[in-house]
Protein backbone atom coordinates (compact mmCIF):
# COMPACT_ATOMS: atom_id res chain seq x y z
CA UNK A 1 0.00 0.00 0.00
CA UNK A 2 1.10 3.11 -0.73
CA UNK A 3 2.36 5.76 2.11
CA UNK A 4 -0.24 8.29 1.07
CA UNK A 5 -3.27 5.57 0.93
CA UNK A 6 -2.20 4.22 4.35
CA UNK A 7 -2.31 7.72 5.70
CA UNK A 8 -5.86 8.71 4.13
CA UNK A 9 -7.22 5.35 5.46
CA UNK A 10 -6.27 6.01 8.64
CA UNK A 11 -7.90 9.59 9.01
CA UNK A 12 -10.96 8.57 7.74
CA UNK A 13 -11.30 6.17 10.70
CA UNK A 14 -9.74 8.98 13.05
CA UNK A 15 -12.32 11.36 11.65
CA UNK A 16 -15.19 9.01 11.83
CA UNK A 17 -14.45 7.71 15.19
CA UNK A 18 -14.27 11.40 16.27
CA UNK A 19 -10.72 10.94 17.88
CA UNK A 20 -9.69 14.48 17.03
CA UNK A 21 -12.01 15.31 20.21
CA UNK A 22 -9.32 14.88 22.42
CA UNK A 23 -6.81 16.92 21.17
CA UNK A 24 -9.84 20.26 20.39
CA UNK A 25 -8.19 23.78 22.16
CA UNK A 26 -7.77 27.12 20.72
CA UNK A 27 -5.38 28.56 18.41
CA UNK A 28 -4.28 30.50 20.86
CA UNK A 29 -1.06 28.79 22.83
CA UNK A 30 -2.06 28.16 26.36
CA UNK A 31 1.16 28.76 28.14
CA UNK A 32 2.10 31.46 25.66
CA UNK A 33 5.08 29.69 24.27
CA UNK A 34 6.79 30.12 20.81
CA UNK A 35 9.54 27.02 20.21
CA UNK A 36 11.44 26.94 17.60
CA UNK A 37 13.25 23.47 17.48
CA UNK A 38 15.03 20.62 15.04
CA UNK A 39 12.61 18.76 12.93
CA UNK A 40 14.81 15.34 14.10
CA UNK A 41 12.44 12.52 14.56
CA UNK A 42 13.41 11.65 17.97
CA UNK A 43 11.84 15.10 19.29
CA UNK A 44 7.96 14.98 17.81
CA UNK A 45 7.02 13.35 20.84
CA UNK A 46 10.10 13.66 22.81
CA UNK A 47 10.28 17.44 23.29
CA UNK A 48 6.80 17.67 24.26
CA UNK A 49 6.65 15.15 26.93
CA UNK A 50 10.03 16.73 28.16
CA UNK A 51 8.95 19.99 28.51
CA UNK A 52 5.41 18.49 29.82
CA UNK A 53 3.22 20.41 27.11
CA UNK A 54 0.32 19.58 25.55
CA UNK A 55 -1.74 20.07 22.40
CA UNK A 56 -2.54 23.82 22.78
CA UNK A 57 0.42 24.76 24.88
CA UNK A 58 2.82 26.51 22.53
CA UNK A 59 3.28 27.10 18.66
CA UNK A 60 6.24 24.75 17.90
CA UNK A 61 7.80 26.53 14.13
CA UNK A 62 10.13 23.30 13.80
CA UNK A 63 13.30 23.54 10.92
CA UNK A 64 16.53 21.45 10.19
CA UNK A 65 18.94 22.48 13.43
CA UNK A 66 16.44 24.84 14.94
CA UNK A 67 18.88 27.48 13.06
CA UNK A 68 17.27 31.15 12.57
CA UNK A 69 19.40 32.18 9.59
CA UNK A 70 17.64 35.90 8.35
CA UNK A 71 16.54 38.14 10.75
CA UNK A 72 13.00 38.62 8.20
CA UNK A 73 13.17 35.23 7.07
CA UNK A 74 10.33 32.63 7.60
CA UNK A 75 11.32 31.46 11.25
CA UNK A 76 11.18 34.49 12.38
CA UNK A 77 8.29 36.27 10.55
CA UNK A 78 6.34 32.77 12.06
CA UNK A 79 7.87 34.19 15.59
CA UNK A 80 6.70 37.77 15.25
CA UNK A 81 3.35 36.75 13.63
CA UNK A 82 3.10 34.64 17.13
CA UNK A 83 3.77 37.29 19.52
CA UNK A 84 1.84 39.48 18.40
CA UNK A 85 -1.60 38.17 16.90
CA UNK A 86 -1.51 34.66 18.51
CA UNK A 87 -0.88 35.46 22.45
CA UNK A 88 2.50 34.08 23.14
CA UNK A 89 4.68 36.26 25.09
CA UNK A 90 7.83 34.12 25.27
CA UNK A 91 10.29 32.28 22.92
CA UNK A 92 12.05 29.34 23.33
CA UNK A 93 14.86 28.32 20.99
CA UNK A 94 15.81 24.52 21.32
CA UNK A 95 18.60 22.72 19.95
CA UNK A 96 20.00 19.29 20.21
CA UNK A 97 23.10 17.20 20.66
CA UNK A 98 23.57 14.69 17.81
CA UNK A 99 22.21 17.08 15.42
CA UNK A 100 22.22 16.09 11.41
CA UNK A 101 23.26 19.76 11.19
CA UNK A 102 26.39 19.46 12.90
CA UNK A 103 28.15 17.61 9.89
CA UNK A 104 26.29 18.53 7.27
CA UNK A 105 28.35 18.81 4.18
CA UNK A 106 27.08 21.59 1.57
CA UNK A 107 29.27 19.79 -1.85
CA UNK A 108 27.76 16.08 -0.44
CA UNK A 109 24.38 17.62 -0.55
CA UNK A 110 24.84 19.51 -3.90
CA UNK A 111 26.24 16.02 -5.14
CA UNK A 112 23.16 13.85 -3.89
CA UNK A 113 20.85 16.25 -6.07
CA UNK A 114 22.05 15.54 -8.75
CA UNK A 115 22.51 11.67 -8.17
CA UNK A 116 18.74 11.95 -7.55
CA UNK A 117 17.85 13.33 -10.90
CA UNK A 118 18.53 17.54 -10.69
CA UNK A 119 20.17 18.51 -13.58
CA UNK A 120 23.52 20.10 -13.22
CA UNK A 121 23.30 22.70 -15.87
CA UNK A 122 20.63 23.51 -12.42
CA UNK A 123 22.76 23.55 -10.28
CA UNK A 124 25.49 25.22 -12.18
CA UNK A 125 22.67 28.03 -13.14
CA UNK A 126 21.83 28.82 -9.49
CA UNK A 127 25.24 29.00 -8.44
CA UNK A 128 26.16 31.93 -11.21
CA UNK A 129 22.67 33.13 -10.45
CA UNK A 130 24.21 34.28 -6.76
CA UNK A 131 22.73 31.48 -4.77
CA UNK A 132 25.97 30.42 -2.72
CA UNK A 133 24.82 27.00 -1.33
CA UNK A 134 27.64 26.72 1.33
CA UNK A 135 25.92 29.53 2.96
CA UNK A 136 22.22 28.68 2.13
CA UNK A 137 22.82 24.55 3.61
CA UNK A 138 24.89 25.67 6.41
CA UNK A 139 25.17 24.15 9.67
CA UNK A 140 27.18 24.90 12.23
CA UNK A 141 30.22 23.86 14.53
CA UNK A 142 28.52 23.28 17.72
CA UNK A 143 25.08 23.41 19.19
CA UNK A 144 25.67 25.68 22.30
CA UNK A 145 27.16 28.21 19.44
CA UNK A 146 23.83 27.29 16.69
CA UNK A 147 21.18 28.03 19.54
CA UNK A 148 23.49 30.79 21.25
CA UNK A 149 23.41 32.48 17.50
CA UNK A 150 19.86 32.22 17.24
CA UNK A 151 18.77 33.64 20.21
CA UNK A 152 21.30 36.50 19.51
CA UNK A 153 18.82 37.17 16.04
CA UNK A 154 15.66 36.98 18.07
CA UNK A 155 16.33 38.82 20.63
CA UNK A 156 18.36 42.23 18.38
CA UNK A 157 15.33 41.90 15.91
CA UNK A 158 14.03 45.07 15.89
CA UNK A 159 10.14 44.00 15.88
CA UNK A 160 10.62 42.20 18.81
CA UNK A 161 8.26 43.68 21.78
CA UNK A 162 10.11 44.94 24.32
CA UNK A 163 10.72 43.15 27.77
CA UNK A 164 10.78 39.55 25.52
CA UNK A 165 12.50 37.12 27.02
CA UNK A 166 14.21 34.92 24.61
CA UNK A 167 15.76 31.32 26.06
CA UNK A 168 18.25 29.14 24.80
CA UNK A 169 18.35 25.49 25.29
CA UNK A 170 19.35 22.30 23.96
CA UNK A 171 17.77 18.90 24.79
CA UNK A 172 19.22 15.11 24.52
CA UNK A 173 17.27 13.33 21.91
CA UNK A 174 17.40 10.24 23.69
CA UNK A 175 16.78 11.00 27.44
CA UNK A 176 14.91 14.48 26.81
CA UNK A 177 17.11 16.39 29.45
CA UNK A 178 16.91 19.95 28.81
CA UNK A 179 20.25 22.38 29.29
CA UNK A 180 19.57 25.73 29.86
CA UNK A 181 21.78 27.83 27.60
CA UNK A 182 20.77 31.60 28.02
CA UNK A 183 18.34 32.50 30.12
CA UNK A 184 15.91 35.21 28.60
CA UNK A 185 15.16 36.60 32.17
CA UNK A 186 18.29 37.36 33.33
CA UNK A 187 19.30 38.65 30.02
CA UNK A 188 16.55 41.01 30.35
CA UNK A 189 17.46 41.70 34.13
CA UNK A 190 21.19 42.49 33.22
CA UNK A 191 20.11 44.48 30.45
CA UNK A 192 17.13 46.56 32.41
CA UNK A 193 20.19 47.50 34.72
CA UNK A 194 22.60 49.06 31.94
Amino acid sequence: MRRIDEILSFNQEFVENKEYEKYMTTRFPDKRLVIVTCMDTRLTELLPKAMNLKNGDAKIIKNAGAILTSPFGNIMRSIIVALYELAADEVMIIGHHECGMAAIDSEKVVAKMIDRGVPEHVVHTLHNSGVNFSRWLRGFDTVRESVENSVDIVRKHPLLPPGTPVHGLIIHPETGKLELVVDGYEYLGNAQQK
